[in-house]
């Protein structure tokens, strides 16, 4: 069978204009809330502990949708799928800028993930079915820009809508935006076939509380120190219990709610687990950065988003050189440029001190930036390039899973090394304060104190949490350092498809 793609390019272009708008608008909400909490625990009624519900509640029900991509399109066709994505979207982005009570603001953030949770995977399915094979390195690296620069420039957008307006605002920007996308894909996105499949209902039960409650493992096990919590220890084996069990039945039960066979295909599975690796540390560095430059460096929400910008400007730049080679050099090479230049960012990043400059910071995100595009694009074209056409969808749904689950289990790691890396830091520190010590006495002269002064204990236990938590924080950009170098032999287990098969695999044969 022949696939026949867009030929007009006005009109794939307004197609691109049109998936892009809300899957931008989607990936930039999961980094956009995050400066705006301390703002919304007043306004809600919320404390510390829960207030990062906000976040836990859009993760998780945007992690247990997003498989079901291929299984939804199938039955409500593409179109349609859209539409409905795009109107509660907006509906649930209004809520959320509405609610007044915590329980509210959960409630209707659980249906913002709902809605939004297909709207990256139908945006890269529709992108790589209107682009013919030779156009479709400039389709990806243009969904590229949008997914990957979407999560750096949230806290930038974030922190100047809070601080100028009104952290509810950021809710409401997605309205025009989604009503935009609406009337673009009322005329420019085409329909599918429809079908009724079968709904395997013990297959989504099981996915859906192992990921649910994996998912909230990551995202609460931090804050109750892991298995200390008998509440964690729980979701823990909950999750693994079902995780286990739904993917040996589904291995084996051919009408599964999801096609698990994809993974038989080498260059999907590689480029799926290349791509949760990467997303686990970069998604954790671009949650450290933020919280090292406020707490620690006393840099203003506005300003700590400045800083972080130039990291995805530098990794639209890259992407843009990505459209230009693809086709034209092995992707692997690409791939592995990538990250070269992103563990090289990090490297920078290991040199961090309470005192380094901004201008520093910036330069270390430009490198790791310019590695971003370097990866994203490549691992993308390679996942989906050896699959047969009619499992794109469900394909696109399983690749992007993969950055969503990555990006929640490294925060976590991450997350769970500075802090404790902090404490061990802390004591091993406080260990060398005591009188015998001579640059005890030399810090005490230069800060015009003395053993007597009733301000010296709470200088010095201020410097001696900021240093202990820089340390910790450099610790943790070393194992992402290392993160990026173990990933580059994995690589080279990707396959390259030959120009003729791909080509035949694009166009359906």
């Amino acid at each position: 069978m022949t696939h026949t793609y867009i030929t007009d390019p006005f009109e794939r272009w307004m197609i691109t204009i049109s998936v892009m708008l809300v899957a931008v608008v989607e990936v930039i909400d999961m980094t956009i809330v995050n400066v705006a909490l301390p703002n919304m625990m007043g306004a809600l009624g919320a404390n510390t502990d829960q207030i990062t519900w906000i976040l836990t509640s859009y993760i998780v029900s945007s992690a247990i949708c997003m498989p079901l991509t291929g299984f939804l399109v199938t039955r409500l066709g593409r179109r349609r799928l859209l539409l409905i994505n795009i109107v509660g979207f907006l509906i649930s982005s209004m809520l959320c800028g509405m609610a007044v009570t915590l329980p509210q603001m959960v409630f209707f953030r659980t249906l913002q993930g709902i809605f939004g949770a297909t709207l990256v995977p139908m945006s890269q399915y529709i992108l790589r079915d209107t682009f013919p094979p030779h156009e479709q390195g400039k389709a990806m690296a243009i969904w590229g820009i949008g997914i990957m620069a979407g999560p750096v420039l949230g806290p930038t957008i974030g922190g100047y809508i809070t601080e100028s307006i009104n952290w509810r605002w950021i809710f409401y920007v997605n309205v025009p935006v989604c009503i935009m996308a609406f009337f673009m894909t009322l005329k420019f996105i085409t329909e599918t076939p429809r079908s009724k499949p079968f709904i395997d209902w013990m297959g989504l039960f099981l996915m859906a509380v192992g990921i649910g409650a994996f998912q909230i493992f990551l995202d609460e096990g931090n804050q109750y120190n892991w298995f200390d919590s008998n509440g964690i220890l729980i979701l823990f084996i909950i999750s693994a219990y079902t995780l286990s069990y739904f993917i040996v039945r589904g291995w084996h039960y051919p009408r599964n709610i999801i096609n698990l066979h994809l993974f038989k295909d080498r260059n999907f599975t590689m480029a799926t687990i290349l791509l949760t690796f990467y997303c686990m540390i970069v998604f954790g560095l671009l949650t450290l950065q933020p919280i090292m430059m406020q707490n620690f460096l006393n840099y203003p929400v506005l300003t700590t988003g400045l800083i972080m910008a130039p990291r995805g400007f530098a990794s639209a730049f890259s992407m843009m050189i990505v459209a230009k080679l693809m086709g034209k050099v092995d992707l692997r090479g690409l791939i592995i440029v990538g990250l070269l230049l992103s563990a090289a960012g990090t490297y920078v990043m290991t040199q961090s001190s309470l005192y380094i400059s901004e201008p520093y910071l910036i330069w270390s995100g430009v490198i790791q930036g310019l590695g971003m595009g370097l990866i994203f694009v490549p691992l993308s074209a390679l996942a989906l390039s050896t699959i047969n056409q009619q499992h794109t969808a469900e394909g696109s749904g399983m690749f992007s899973f993969g950055r969503s689950m990555g990006s929640s289990i490294g925060i976590s790691i991450l997350s769970t090394i500075v802090t404790q890396e902090t404490q061990i830091n802390w004591n091993v520190l406080g260990g060398h304060i005591y009188l015998g010590n001579p640059a005890f006495y030399q810090w005490l002269n230069s800060a015009n104190l003395t053993m007597n002064n009733p301000n010296t204990p709470p200088v010095l236990g201020y410097m001696l949490n900021n240093q202990a938590s820089m340390i910790a924080f450099v610790d943790s950009y070393w194992i992402t350092f290392w993160g990026f170098l173990f990933m580059i032999p994995l690589v080279m287990l990707l396959q390259p498809p030959k120009l003729k098969a791909f080509d035949a695999a694009a166009l359906g044969h």
